[in-house]
């Protein structure tokens, strides 16, 4: 649905339709914070990142700086997500446990396959219910601490630390409810947050427009922290073979994506000189087929293309259809954390809280 990928503006003709989906939300939060809906802590301290909006604000490239940090420091990390549009059916499932890859990523959907791929001493497990997903994991692992993918909106499992992404390029999605605008919560719920975290930060005038809707909620830009998602190198899809950022200077390419935000991936190819030809954009978490790749190939041979772009997160759904001779590349991306970075590292190496845990909070 494209009025729900980052940078559209409100559909102010649904706004009433939106009020009605806020009353339905804010009575939902209304009895967890009463107690008429039960919160559950599990035996190990919960780090959550998650977002307010719905389309791809970087929770997966965040999610693994973060286990990262942990797995240096010699905690004992599991990655619990959903799951979205997998196919196995199952309520649990181990994509890894910490030593060996045990599902692909059509059976454990394309992002907690990836975070298993880049986090290889992770335990990573798919399953709906987080609650129900975490002790399973816990009966089975020693784990010091569980990182929750997309938790957010999850308000059944505690957490001692709750993460919000904002994605600076789309500060108009924070103007509205679903589903006249993007927002999954009403703004002000960032109340409950320990951090918000900016990302694709790398405009002033993008975060600027992010801080002043955050000031008309009374929420202290000064606490947010500030992220980029940076060009890597480039891996082949079907060997893995990695070539440096500048080996794609000035080579045509032609990018395909299936992710939340394809604008933000096309100008990732672009600020490292890559010359883009044109590009194939499916919906997020997109499931491709023999007939799709048939057409990119036919595409690609007769316009000139040197390789065909795409990203990590496609990259492991695209590789089977591909043969080794086929130039098919994937963007690798590291994460930065250009401001707060220190305030950060307190939050995910801190104590366990009994509730939130906000540096420099207000009282």
């Amino acid at each position: 649905m494209a009025f729900l990928h980052p940078g559209q503006p409100v559909r102010k003709g649904l706004y009433g339709v939106a009020g009605l989906y806020g009353l339905i939300i804010r009575c939902r939060l209304w009895c967890y914070r009463n107690g008429w809906l039960t919160t559950t802590r599990l035996p190990c301290r919960v780090v959550s990142v998650g977002n307010l909006t719905v389309g791809g604000t970087g929770k997966t490239p965040v999610v693994i700086l973060l286990t990262e940090w942990l797995l240096a420091k010699g905690q004992r990390v599991a990655i619990l997500s959903r799951g979205y549009k997998r196919t196995s059916t199952v309520p649990y499932l181990l994509v890894s446990d910490g030593s060996r890859m045990l599902a692909g990523p059509s059976e454990a959907g394309d992002e907690p396959f990836l975070m298993a791929q880049r986090c290889p001493r992770a335990i990573v497990a798919v399953g709906s219910d987080r609650v129900a997903l975490g002790r399973w994991v816990l009966e089975r692992y020693p784990v010091d601490c569980i990182v929750l993918d997309d938790g957010f909106q999850h308000r059944s499992l505690h957490r001692d630390v709750d993460l919000v992404l904002l994605d600076a390029t789309d500060a108009a999605g924070l103007d509205a409810l679903l589903p006249a605008g993007r927002l999954r919560e009403p703004l002000e719920e960032l109340d409950r947050a320990s951090a918000v975290m900016i990302t694709r930060a790398d405009s002033r005038q993008d975060v600027e427009a992010i801080h002043s809707r955050l000031r008309a909620v009374v929420y202290p830009s000064e606490d947010t922290i500030e992220v980029v998602f940076r060009p890597e190198s480039f891996m082949a899809v079907v060997s893995g073979g990695q070539q440096s950022v500048g080996w794609g200077r000035k080579k045509k390419a032609w990018l395909v994506s299936g992710i939340g935000n394809s604008y933000s991936f096309r100008r990732s190819a672009e600020s490292i000189g890559v010359e883009i030809l044109g590009e194939t954009v499916f919906e997020d978490h997109h499931r491709y087929c023999d007939e799709e790749i048939r057409q990119i190939r036919a595409t690609v041979q007769t316009n000139g293309s040197e390789m065909v772009l795409t990203t990590e997160k496609d990259g492991g759904k695209l590789s089977p259809f591909l043969q080794p001779s086929d130039p098919w590349w994937m963007l690798r991306l590291g994460t930065e954390v250009v401001r707060g970075k220190d305030q950060l590292q307190r939050l995910i190496e801190g104590p366990l809280s009994d509730g939130r845990q906000r540096v420099g909070a207000r009282a």
